[in-house]
This record gives C-alpha cells, sequence and structure tokens, in this order.
C-alpha cells in the first residue's frame, strides 16, 4: 500500500482536480433522485393490504383518498367548491351529497345515518379519491392545488395530506440539519485537533464523499426521506474517524520522516488504509444486515449508509491527503495545543480499579437489558409530526366533529348479492369501534334501481370485479383497539368473502407491526452474527469477539433502556434500526483497544502493562471519535421537529457517549478478568489452522 500512497501524493493536484470535477454528475444526480416521504410504501409487495392498494388503482383509478371538511359555507357554496376540485388533476371522485341527489333537495330528507355521514354540528364533508397512489408526485401535487383553493374554514386531512406536510417539513429541515451537524463538529474538532485548518480540510473531504454518495443514489430510482435527512449526517458522524487516524498517522510519520512530507504521507496513507478497512468492514456491515429486513426502509437505508462508508474511505486515502498536502502551509500558521486534557494520565487507574468498573457493569446489566425489552414503541405515523401542521389539525377535527380517526377500505366480490352484502355490513357495523359501513347497496337501498343512480357514483363505489365499501373507524391507527377491530371484520369477511380485502392505514399498519418486529429480531442476529465473524477472522481468536460484541451490547441496551426509565416512546424505526447503527459504527472503538492490546501481549508485555498500554495509545483517539460522532448526530436530533428523524439522531448521539465510556473503562475490565482465556483461545486457534482442522 504504500506504493498507492506514493501515487497519491504524486498526483495529488490531479486528485483534487478530478474529485472536484466529479461534484457535477454527483449534483446532477442528487438533484434527480425521487424522494420517497410514505413509510408504508416499503412494506413487502405480496402481502394482501398491499395487493389491495394496487387493486384500488388498476380497477377503480383510486390509489388514495381523503376527507375533506368545510366549514361555515352555505350548500351551493360547497357545491361550487366541490366543481373546482373535481377540475384538480389527478382527482377522480368527489363523493358528496350533490352526488347522490340534486342540491335542491334539502339533505335532512337523506336518512339518518347517511346524513351523519357527510354532516356535523359545525359544517359538512366530503370524500376526495385521487387516481394515483397515497405518495406519488401526482396526488401531492393534487393535495397542495386543493389547498390553494380551498379558505381557513376547510380542512383536508387523510395520509396523502400527511406526506405532503412530511415532505414541506423535511425540505426545509434537511439542509439545516447539515449545517448543525457541521458547526458541532467544526467545534470538537476545534479542540481535540491541533490546527484550526485541518477541521475544515475533514469537512470538506467529507462533505465531498457525501456528496458524491447522494448523487449514486440516482441509480436506486429513489429514496426515503429518512434516508435522505440521516445520511449526510450518518455519514459525517460515522467516517470522520477515518480522517482523524489519518492526521494522527501523518503526524507520527513526520517524526519518523523528519522534513519529508512527501514521504510521511505516503507512509501514513498506506498505515490508515490497513487500518480503515479493518474497522470500516464492521461499519459497513452493520449497515448490510439492514437489508435483510422484510421492511425495505431498512435496505433503503442499509445500501445508501454502506455505500456512504465506502466513498468515506475511498476520499479519505485520495482527497484528504491531497488537501493537507496542497494547504501545508495554511495548517502549520494555524497551529495550536489541543485543548483536550491527557486522557492517558486516567489509563492505570483504570486498569488497577478494574474490579470497580465490572461491578458497575453487573450493577447496570439486569436494569439495562429489561429497559431494552420494555421500551415503548409507536407504529402511528402521525405522531412522529409537530400537532400544528394543517394535516394534524384536519385528522384531529375529523375525530372531534365526526368521530372518525381513520377509514378501512374494502373490496368484495362484485357478485356478492345486495342480501349477503346487507347482512356482511350489518356485522361489520357491530364490531366494537365501527361507526358505519358505506357501499352502494348502503347508499342505493335495497328498493332503488342501479340505474337511477349517477354514474359517477356507481364508477366510484363498483368495478367489474369488485365492489368498495368505506368503513368508518373511531379507534386510533395502530392502537390494540383498531387491530383487533381489522382481524374482527377479516373474519365476518372470511364467512361471506373469502378473496375479499380490507386495505387502508390501519390494516397496513397492522402488518408494519408484525413484519417489523420479525425484522427487528432479524437485523439484531444478522448484525451480531456478521460483526462477531469479522472480529473472529481479524484477531484469530473466538473469545475475542464474544467480549467485544457483549461490551458494545451492553451500551446499546443501556441507551435503548433509557427511554423507557424515563417513560419516553420511540418510533418503530428507531427501535429497530438503533442497535445495528450503534454496533456497527462504534464496536470500532473496542477494536482499536484491542488491536494494541494484542500487539503488547504478543510482543511479551504482561497483563497489566498490555492493558495499561492499550488504554493510553487509544482512549484519546476512542474519545475524539465518540465526540465527533456525537457532534454530527445531537444538534438535529434537538432541532428536528420530525419525532423520527429527532429519535434516531438522539439515540445515535448518546450511544456513542455511552459506548465510548464502555470501551474505556469496562473493556480493559474485561481483558483483566479474561486475560487468560483470550492467550489460551488465541493460540488454541491458531494451532488448529496450523493443523488445517
Amino acid at each position: 500500500m504504500v506504493k498507492f500512497g506514493k501515487q497519491v501524493v504524486k498526483h495529488r493536484v490531479a486528485i483534487l482536480i478530478a474529485s472536484i470535477l466529479l461534484l457535477i454528475p454527483s449534483v446532477f444526480g442528487y438533484l434527480h433522485t425521487r424522494v420517497n416521504y410514505d413509510i408504508l410504501t416499503y412494506l413487502p409487495e405480496d402481502i394482501e393490504t398491499m395487493q389491495g392498494q394496487n387493486i384500488m388503482v388498476d380497477d377503480f383509478g383510486t390509489g388514495a383518498f381523503s376527507m375533506f371538511m368545510v366549514d361555515g359555507m352555505k350548500e351551493k357554496e360547497v357545491a361550487a367548491l366541490k366543481d373546482k376540485i373535481e377540475k384538480v388533476d389527478h382527482v377522480s371522485n368527489v363523493l358528496w351529497y350533490d352526488s347522490l341527489a340534486d342540491i335542491s333537495v334539502p339533505m335532512e330528507m337523506l336518512p339518518d345515518d347517511i346524513y351523519e355521514v357527510f354532516n356535523s354540528e359545525n359544517g359538512t364533508m366530503m370524500a376526495i379519491f385521487f387516481d394515483d397512489t397515497t405518495s406519488s408526485d401526482e396526488t401531492l401535487d393534487a393535495v397542495k392545488e386543493i389547498r390553494k383553493l380551498s379558505g381557513k374554514q376547510c380542512f383536508l386531512s387523510g395520509m396523502s395530506a400527511v406526506v405532503e406536510d412530511t415532505k414541506e417539513l423535511s425540505e426545509k429541515e434537511t439542509p439545516i440539519y447539515v449545517l448543525i451537524a457541521v458547526l458541532l463538529s467544526t467545534l470538537v474538532l476545534a479542540v481535540t485537533m491541533e490546527s484550526a485548518f485541518v477541521p475544515i480540510l475533514f469537512l470538506l473531504s467529507i462533505g465531498m464523499a457525501i456528496v458524491y454518495n447522494l448523487g449514486s443514489n440516482v441509480f436506486m430510482g429513489q429514496i426515503s426521506y429518512v434516508t435522505k435527512a440521516l445520511s449526510a449526517v450518518l455519514q459525517l458522524g460515522v467516517t470522520m474517524d477515518y480522517s482523524i487516524f489519518l492526521m494522527h498517522s501523518y503526524q507520527e510519520q513526520q517524526v519518523r520522516y523528519d522534513g519529508d512530507k512527501k514521504r510521511a504521507m505516503a507512509h501514513a496513507i498506506s498505515q490508515t488504509f490497513s487500518s480503515v478497512i479493518g474497522s470500516s468492514v464492521t461499519t459497513v456491515a452493520g449497515f448490510i444486515a439492514l437489508c435483510f429486513m422484510s421492511f425495505t426502509l431498512g435496505k433503503d437505508i442499509g445500501i445508501v449508509m454502506a455505500k456512504g462508508v465506502i466513498f468515506g474511505v475511498i476520499a479519505c486515502v485520495t482527497i484528504l491527503p491531497s488537501m493537507i498536502l496542497c494547504f501545508d502551509k495554511w495548517i502549520e500558521k494555524t497551529k495550536h495545543r489541543p485543548l483536550l486534557p491527557d486522557i492517558g494520565k486516567i489509563s492505570d487507574k483504570v486498569t488497577k480499579k478494574y474490579g470497580w468498573y465490572v461491578a458497575i457493569f453487573l450493577l447496570l446489566l439486569i436494569p439495562a437489558v429489561y429497559g431494552n425489552n420494555h421500551v415503548g414503541v409507536y407504529y402511528n405515523l402521525d405522531e412522529t409530526l409537530p400537532k400544528d401542521l394543517p394535516s394534524i389539525i384536519a385528522n384531529e377535527k375529523l375525530k372531534d366533529d365526526y368521530d372518525m380517526n381513520t377509514t378501512h377500505m374494502l373490496l368484495v366480490d362484485r357478485s356478492l348479492s345486495a342480501k349477503d352484502t346487507g347482512e356482511m355490513l350489518k356485522k361489520i357495523e357491530s364490531v366494537d369501534g365501527v361507526k358505519w359501513a358505506l357501499g352502494l347497496d348502503r347508499v342505493i337501498g335495497p328498493g332503488v334501481p342501479e340505474s337511477m343512480i349517477p354514474e359517477s357514483v356507481t364508477e366510484m363505489l363498483q368495478s367489474d370485479r369488485y365492489k368498495m365499501i368505506l368503513i368508518n373507524s373511531t379507534y386510533k391507527v395502530a392502537s390494540e383497539k383498531v387491530n383487533h377491530q381489522v382481524a374482527e371484520i377479516n373474519r365476518i369477511l372470511d364467512h361471506y368473502d373469502k378473496g375479499a380485502m380490507l386495505v387502508g392505514e390501519a390494516p397496513l399498519t397492522k402488518d408494519l407491526i408484525s413484519i417489523t418486529d420479525k425484522d427487528f429480531k432479524t437485523v439484531s442476529a444478522v448484525s451480531i452474527g456478521i460483526i462477531f465473524l469479522i472480529i473472529l477472522i481479524l484477531f484469530k481468536s473466538p473469545s475475542i469477539p464474544v467480549i467485544l460484541v457483549g461490551v458494545i451490547e451492553f451500551a446499546i441496551f443501556v441507551n435503548m433502556g433509557i427511554p423507557y426509565y424515563t417513560g419516553t416512546k420511540l418510533p418503530f424505526v428507531a427501535s429497530i434500526v438503533i442497535g445495528t447503527i450503534q454496533l456497527g459504527a462504534t464496536v470500532d472503538y473496542a477494536i482499536l483497544m484491542t488491536t494494541r492490546y494484542k500487539r503488547e501481549r504478543n510482543h511479551g508485555a504482561g497483563k497489566y502493562d498490555a492493558i495499561t498500554t492499550a488504554h493510553k495509545a487509544s482512549a484519546q483517539s476512542i474519545i475524539v471519535s465518540a465526540f465527533s460522532f456525537f457532534g454530527a448526530t445531537i444538534g438535529v436530533g434537538f432541532y428536528s421537529d420530525i419525532d423520527m428523524i429527532s429519535s434516531l439522531c438522539i439515540l445515535m448521539a448518546r450511544g456513542a457517549l455511552i459506548s465510548m465510556l464502555v470501551v474505556v473503562f469496562i473493556l480493559p475490565s474485561m481483558f483483566m478478568i479474561f486475560d487468560k482465556v483470550i492467550v489460551k483461545t488465541s493460540k488454541n486457534f491458531l494451532l488448529q489452522k496450523a493443523e488445517g482442522k
């Protein structure tokens, strides 16, 4: 690798020019990568609820719908507004009173149960059907247009409105996330590095790697808004270590090759590449583990972040060295004493008093595991957003004025008789939490010929294959009550039409809960297994992976247990991915210390001296790395109004510090206790390998 380092040094100017030119296609790719703001679309395509969504589009020309409430307007004004909404691009139909009867006929003549569907004490309501899916660009454009047509007394509810508000909020906040992360990372580096100009070079090289990564997402077609919001911040936090390691190595090599900075950098690149490969592989493995989720949001985050780490490594050994050499004079002019105290002074005490740290570990282990296993999780996507968004206000109004929390859409075979359909609807309406069930048979009544109903209404509620029935639930999405309600309705459907499908936000969320519960177990097992194997290959000792993975898993349990004891509920995504991210990103701290400990033991040092030397040599780097990760994520965690983003960033920031404390204080204690086991298993492993066993 020294030859590679020499080539980088020789062609440093060309590398900088090429790296700048590569930003052009990367920015183009970034601007042309679609962002998906609907988390539910990442559910598996083969589940019944997702298939039902596709049938809605194919058979009814309807992929989404919203309830639109109007207060304080006369019926003629409402009818005029309805006509305008019907003309909005990608609005397929609007169902209101005048869809069934002339506006001159008093509403009070409708049957009471039908009247209550459309009216409240404050106003009236209509159902708007869109011709594309919930989160498609066309549907979101239609939502924006409807809002422009509406006054302050109008309220648009539903998932499409929520997705549009999520999009607007995320697009507004994401640039600020990056700014906050950069500012706080700069502050950390300014305190810990010896030059005020070095942090600028670090951030420039990592910034280029981030742009390359974001630009390459164009080949994926689209990414989720969660991935977009987190990728830059997370890549900055995770790959900052590599830049710090290169700089420290460069400084060491300058002492070795006094006066020859080019040679020093060539060797620093070689040393950094060898060291960074080991740590980056575990980080990439952690992200790749997310790709094993059935809920493909994990795959989305995993692929993007795995790419980000790879781009970070490449930038670290090519772009950053070129920058350091080209701006060497500026680095020298801005040198200062590091403000971080020498942590090595406590190394001797950590080793001597290892029993205290073992006691702390044992004392915290049971409550940490218990808290981790009992932390509260929520699946309702509305809860991740601020309460003052238009869609959230509309959803609350829908609940308060019309006693509607969510609406299920039922697809039944068109050949099902009116008698059976009527019986089925009565049974569905008797299910707890169901306020009404509205279909074509219910609208026209048993004595009215279908030919007398306007064609627009018939097409809205009936296709060549299916009848569509709207079911109003008073229960909240993702609650135990609504999940039980969905299960009960499905049992009724099986009696009348085994091919019937119940779709909508609540059935989709019920599937989401069961799928992600399995995903959590899968991802945890895969990430632990892959990282265990990598550490086993790296250290050639079966005991070391057990210790390293064990201490980081303990740090994860502590991190995830804190919300339980503070009474904080986490969004489901955070609970699934944080363990994998924390394990992959911070096990490097443990690997760094273990590498030095093993080296000292192999060179003949005693247990105590080897552990103390390893602690002195690595503690400072571990602390700088952890605080860099903390700085890149904590500001975003406190700033973001999207709880899914905020919770993830706070967990990552806190997890970095907890992992740092565990590695700095508890890992040396584990080496003190298990030193004999480590030495013995390392020898046995090498012996068995030599014998071909």
